[in-house]
């Protein structure tokens, strides 16, 4: 228990320590720098890309769908004499 008592203490100093280092100020600086280099590439979301796969997917369905039909209708067209 006393052991215990010791290691949380001393990592809580280790916190407190780093907290006020410049390596704090790096890490954010950091990923500021990488989220505005990233915001600047043409990237979407993962839930735009999977909203946009769906939509892509009932799509093709559609396409399918109006393809199976008009194949039908230049069949029965055909059937029929002018």
């Amino acid at each position: 228990m006393f052991k215990q008592k010791i290691a949380a203490d001393m990592a809580a100093k280790v916190s407190e320590v780093l907290a006020m280092t410049p390596a704090r100020d790096v890490e954010k600086n950091l990923k500021a720098s990488l989220a505005a280099w990233l915001s600047r590439l043409d990237l979407v979301t993962r839930e735009e890309f999977d909203v946009q796969a769906q939509v892509l997917g009932r799509t093709r369905e559609k396409l399918q769908e109006l393809e199976a039909r008009l194949a039908r209708l230049e069949s029965t067209q055909g059937e029929q004499p002018l």
